[in-house]
């Protein structure tokens, strides 16, 4: 089946659902890298991109109860936090950030009285004003369709609201597993697989560029992961909005989801490699150094990824779930861990135009140029 899955590559074509399946249960894994990694380097060459950025997580506290995240907290409980926009500002401005590229703004989604709608664009004017020449990467789909219940706006004109505060690119979370089995059982509170999709559709038509993300290794089966590439392969086919596909392994420590075991690493090269093939019309696949360690994601730079984020700087909610990584890294690092693979290292923003470094030099390490 192997060489006819190629073939519809070749043709751009899209992969059958039992092709899809395949992948994840009977082809051989050592050929699913070598086809992944084919295509990465069709499409990005030796590039393996990074940049620095930095994570900001407003509010632990949520009204939803997803089964499966560690990181949401009830109002008054312990370790419960809301920070003020000044305080995240305050905060961040402490910190060498010097180039930064991008912030990246996800969080809880707290009842309305503690937490209206203004806190959410207040938090992007005060960083997009205080970091002017960083990408605000800000709100999933989830919090958009919070947005969207909390004021009866439509989701068009809560990110038009968005991107008039500075938003400039939305991330891929909250896509968990789009099929309603295992959303029900997993996160039946918030948005839905078809209001996900709807979302970003949206924002695309908006010129907003997004990322998109598969949560697996809970209780997911093969085909509901091949249901959910394909179906972002379809929206991809039709707005070409998509910039990177991340793939989530579900880290089981300090949730009520009660599932023993952490992903293997195996497992991981398959799920990327699986999903570099499928999604052959994204640009881009990231290794997520958090939540995979920066070993393993190395490793990936040959089984289908072209990108390994990024800086990070601080990260809660794979760490909250028993992620064993640092909470941040410097551009140096990667760099060197990206030349010892044999990639060359390419320092991007968010929206992956390529950032001029002065000398090409970003600490000890090389690093290409713009031309």
């Amino acid at each position: 089946m192997l060489k006819e899955i190629q073939k519809r590559i070749e043709n751009r074509e899209r992969l059958s659902m039992d092709e899809a399946v395949w992948l994840f249960t009977q082809a051989d894994i050592h050929s699913l890298g070598e086809l992944a990694h084919a295509i990465r380097t069709e499409k990005n060459g030796d590039k393996v991109y990074v940049v620095k950025n930095r994570h900001v997580n407003p509010t632990n506290i949520c009204a939803y109860h997803c089964t499966f995240c560690s990181f949401r907290k009830d109002p008054g409980e312990d370790g419960a936090y809301l920070y003020k926009p000044d305080e995240i500002v305050s905060k961040l401005k402490k910190e060498n950030l010097d180039g930064l590229s991008e912030i990246h703004v996800v969080g809880g989604m707290p009842e309305v009285e503690l937490a209206p709608y203004e806190y959410y664009l207040e938090i992007v004017k005060a960083l997009k004003e205080a970091f002017p020449k960083a990408c605000i990467k800000a709100y999933t789909a989830v919090e958009v369709k919070w947005f969207s219940d909390i004021t009866g706006k439509s989701y068009e004109r809560v990110l038009m609201d968005l991107m008039q505060a500075g938003v400039e690119m939305l991330p891929g979370g909250g896509a968990e597993i789009f099929d309603w089995e295992v959303r029900r059982r997993i996160c039946p509170e918030k948005v839905n697989g078809d209001e996900w999709l709807e979302i970003h559709r949206t924002a695309h038509k908006l010129g907003l560029k997004s990322n998109a993300t598969m949560l697996y290794g809970h209780i997911e089966e093969p085909h509901h992961k091949a249901d959910h590439l394909l179906r972002l392969f379809d929206l991809q086919e039709e707005t070409g909005g998509f910039l990177a596909f991340i793939p989530l392994a579900y880290h089981p420590e300090n949730n009520r989801l009660r599932r023993e075991f952490f992903t293997t690493g195996s497992s991981d090269l398959r799920h990327l490699a699986a999903a570099r093939i499928i999604l052959h019309n994204f640009p881009h696949v990231k290794a997520y150094w958090v939540e995979f360690g920066l070993s393993l994601a190395q490793v990936m730079l040959s089984w289908g990824a072209d990108d390994l984020d990024g800086t990070i700087i601080e990260e809660h909610i794979y760490h909250d779930a028993g992620a064993k990584t640092p909470q941040g890294v410097t551009i140096s690092y990667l760099v060197r861990l990206i030349e010892e693979a044999g990639f060359k290292a390419v320092l991007r923003d968010a929206l992956y135009n390529e950032v001029e470094v002065e000398k090409g030099v970003v600490g000890t390490q090389r690093l290409s140029q713009t031309t």
